[in-house]
Order: structure tokens, then C-alpha cells, then sequence
């Protein structure tokens, strides 16, 4: 192992904002850690889009972040990992670590057997998905909701409006009156919805949110792979996390200074892929 392998950055990406609550919890794990952030903002959501398209724009990100100089990826987004993952980890040469819905710590929790799902569509209708219940949540009825709409109000800063609210009732009273005692936060944007879920459901429910788990994973990899940094660095720096965005980068620096408490710059980057040629080309 080298000095300069572990002073190697870790890339983080998500489709837009939600994997800032990825990083929160990276943050709090691996402190002597530096990291790049990719937000791509300009083709969010990737809830709603094609398989195909979702594909090309993780590989595109994760080839970018690696000529970036990082030293494993995160991808922080379920739909992403959900869809792409597998053909990813074929691709890249650095260590990849994905994130997937907590149902087998809601499973082995709830205590009525009924649990709600919260995700969106393209990780619900994923194999990957599919899998994950067959194996884990045997004897836990589950019922899957997808979040549309959800995503959208969070990068545009709506944490709590009354729009949001009436909107997470609709997805959120079926499931309570149904018993379900346990709710899988299935996007890594909807632990920003915290204090909204809870003022519906108060403390009828346990949430499921596996960023600590996904920091710790990183862990083990960073370790098993020789390149975690000397836990004496001092990351107190202004360029311990860099943060991208492939839109105006305004919302993720806000968002950022609000629930992170980071105050850093948001760079605007452009990283072309085969399924946003036509669309990069417009913009350029």
C-alpha cells in the first residue's frame, strides 16, 4: 500500500442530492477520508428513466470519477445500483460499493410482519429488487410503494410544503392502515424526508435508512483493499470533499451547507455519455 493510494479520493455519486445523506454518513465513519461528490442533476431523476439509460450514465460517471484519480466508488442511489451495479463492477477497475433497501433489517424487525417499502419505480421493478425480497422477507408482507414525485421536490429544496406532505399521506396512510410497524427509506434522497414521514406517522413506524451501513461496507473495502487513509490526516481542509454537479451545481451547494453543515463550492462538470450525446452537444 502507498501513501498516495490512501490519500486517493473515494467517489460518491447519485443521480442528484440524495446521496448526500450517503455522504453524511461516510463523513461520520471515515473522517480522514477526502471524497469526490458527483450530483447528475442535469438527468435527474433516474427513478423514471429506462434501464439503458440509467447503464450508460452510471458507467459514464464512474469512468469519470476514475480519471478523477478515485480509489472506490459509491454509488449512492438505489436505482442505480439496483440496475447497473453488476455491469459496472465488470468495468471498472476500482472497488464498487452500492446501496440497496434495508428489507432485511424491516424484515427481521417488525414486529407485525407488515412493512412498507418506499422507492422508486425502477428499483421496485428491478431484479436485483425481486431478489432482495425472495430473500429476505419471508413471513413480512411488504408493500412496495413507488415515491413519484418525491425526488424532484427534494432537489428543489422541499423538505415540508404542504404539497409534499398531502403527497406522502397518499403513499404513507395505506401502509399504516394496512399495520405495516417498519418503513424502508428505499432512495438515499428520502432520509431527508425524515421530519415529514415522522410528522405523518409519528412513532407508529420505524425507518429503515442504511447509510451507516453503507459507510461501514466502505470501510471493509477500503481495508480489504489496503487504501484507507491514515486515520491521523487531518481532513479539516477545504478540499477534503469536492463536490460536483452536472447541472448549475446552486441546489447542491445549498443543500449541502443545510444538512451537512458544508460549506464548500459546487463545481459545474460535464461528463458525456452515449444515451446524453445530443443533449451535451446542445449545451455546449
Amino acid at each position: 500500500m502507498t501513501s498516495s493510494s490512501r490519500d486517493a479520493p473515494v467517489g460518491i455519486f447519485d443521480s442528484g442530492l440524495g446521496g448526500l445523506s450517503v455522504l453524511r454518513a461516510v463523513r461520520a465513519q471515515l473522517p480522514a477520508e477526502r471524497v469526490i461528490y458527483v450530483a447528475d442533476s442535469r438527468h435527474a431523476p433516474y427513478g423514471e428513466r429506462d434501464d439503458d439509460f440509467i447503464a450508460d450514465r452510471t458507467l459514464a460517471i464512474g469512468e469519470w470519477l476514475v480519471s478523477q484519480g478515485a480509489k472506490a466508488l459509491v454509488v449512492a442511489c438505489n436505482t442505480a445500483t439496483a440496475q447497473s451495479i453488476a455491469l459496472v463492477r465488470e468495468r471498472l477497475a476500482i472497488p464498487l460499493v452500492g446501496v440497496e433497501p434495508g428489507v432485511k433489517p424491516a424484515a427481521l424487525g417488525s414486529k407485525s410482519r407488515v412493512a412498507g417499502v418506499l422507492a422508486t419505480q425502477s428499483t421496485l421493478r428491478s431484479a436485483r429488487f425481486q431478489a432482495l425480497l425472495e430473500r429476505h422477507a419471508a413471513g413480512c408482507r411488504m408493500l412496495c410503494q413507488p415515491g413519484l414525485g418525491l425526488v424532484q421536490a427534494i432537489e428543489r429544496g422541499d423538505v415540508g410544503s404542504p404539497e409534499l406532505l398531502a403527497l406522502l399521506r397518499g403513499y404513507l396512510q395505506p401502509m399504516l392502515d394496512a399495520g405495516a410497524d417498519t418503513l424502508v427509506l428505499g432512495c438515499t434522497h428520502y432520509p431527508f424526508l425524515d421530519a415529514a414521514i415522522r410528522s405523518i406517522v409519528g412513532d407508529r413506524m420505524t425507518l429503515i435508512d442504511t447509510g451507516v451501513a453503507v459507510a461501514r461496507q466502505l470501510q471493509r473495502v477500503l481495508d480489504d483493499h489496503g487504501v484507507r487513509a491514515d486515520a491521523t490526516a487531518d481532513r479539516a481542509t477545504p478540499d477534503a470533499v469536492r463536490l460536483c454537479s452536472t447541472g448549475d451545481g446552486a441546489q447542491l451547494r445549498a443543500l449541502a451547507a443545510a444538512l451537512l453543515q458544508l460549506d464548500a463550492p459546487a463545481e459545474q462538470v460535464r461528463i458525456p455519455s452515449r444515451r446524453t450525446a445530443d443533449i451535451d452537444a446542445d449545451a455546449a
